[in-house]
């Protein structure tokens, strides 16, 4: 059987020649022009970060009917990320295992692709750290990759959740938060005031929040007025994989992930109401997976693992359905 890593980026190839043939934006996938965090989007449904780190096949996957796509996660400098094999399909419970490791070729690199991105897509981008940037020079990363791609990206989303870098996730708790989030927020306003133009700031969160985290962020984003939250990133937690799995480093998404997401999102709509939007990600193998995460406050949509398992149908199913 062919490795997932190996796998996934054989599909991304065979994506990128089925566009040159058919490199037109399906009509289906232009619905009624939906405006959230300043930006209008031809749909709600986008592709999560994670799946094409370098932007280097943005036309195969607009070609697919994404409303929008995340790029990243990307880093100030190229790094190799965990030994292989480091991404696992768990298919009885159709969710994947990742502790691939924010391996990227650096955020150079990504922008040399954005600037032949396609005209009109909106194009999200994923920042982190470096993995061995320490927590206090942390926001020197993130300002080195907004400043790098923001002329170049519709939104940018600040990764502080992924449990695929030792000690990221030490970023949500407040102190830490409140100034990487101080010090991107007066970047975002320096670069809109230098070239007329809002870059939109996302923040991704983790599943594994309790309430009173939960509680503590919504304030902490609604304070800085952040344009919108990514609910949620992958899990550490292992209740709904087999057992042989459960002592594997890396993050759960898929189905094993859904019902935690949904949780997650409530709670966080529950805090912050129509304030800030909110992006639902976590488990949508299914229309009825998308329909859950909008009653739940979402107002866009991500995908990973259900087009892993379901395939490009799968947006074209909840676009519609929609």
């Amino acid at each position: 059987m062919c490795p997932p890593e190996t796998a996934h980026h054989a599909a991304l190839r065979l994506l990128d020649w089925q566009a040159k043939l058919f490199d037109k934006y399906p009509k289906w996938a232009l619905q009624t022009p939906l405006q959230v965090a300043g930006l209008s989007f031809p749909n709600p449904v986008g592709l999560a970060a994670g799946f094409d780190n370098h932007a280097a096949h943005l036309p195969a996957l607009f070609h697919m009917g994404f409303g929008f796509i995340e790029v990243g996660g990307i880093t100030p400098k190229a790094q190799s990320g965990h030994p292989k094999p480091r991404l696992f399909r768990l298919p009885a419970q159709q969710s994947l295992l990742n502790r691939i490791g924010f391996c990227n070729r650096g955020v150079d690199y990504l922008v040399e692709n954005l600037k032949k991105r396609p005209i009109g897509q909106i194009v999200g981008v994923n920042i982190c750290k470096n993995t061995n940037t320490s927590l206090v020079d942390a926001l020197n990363d993130y300002l080195y990759c907004f400043d790098r791609v923001a002329p170049f990206c519709d939104y940018v989303t600040i990764n502080i959740s992924s449990p695929n870098m030792t000690g990221l996730r030490e970023l949500q708790h407040k102190e830490y938060c409140q100034q990487l989030l101080t010090g991107l927020k007066k970047a975002q306003r320096d670069y809109a005031d230098r070239y007329q133009r809002v870059v939109p700031l996302w923040i991704k969160v983790a599943p594994d929040l309790s309430n009173e985290e939960i509680k503590v962020l919504a304030d902490i984003f609604c304070a800085q007025q952040m344009d919108a939250i990514v609910a949620t990133n992958t899990t550490i937690n292992r209740d709904n994989v087999p057992i042989e799995w459960r002592s594997q480093p890396g993050g759960i998404s898929g189905r094993a992930l859904s019902a935690r997401a949904d949780a997650v999102l409530a709670a966080f709509y529950e805090a912050v109401g129509e304030a800030i939007p909110l992006v639902g990600v976590g488990g949508i193998i299914s229309l009825a997976d998308a329909k859950c995460k909008r009653a739940a406050g979402a107002k866009l949509l991500q995908l990973y693992s259900g087009l892993i398992y379901e395939g490009p149908g799968l947006v074209k199913e909840i676009v519609t359905g929609l």
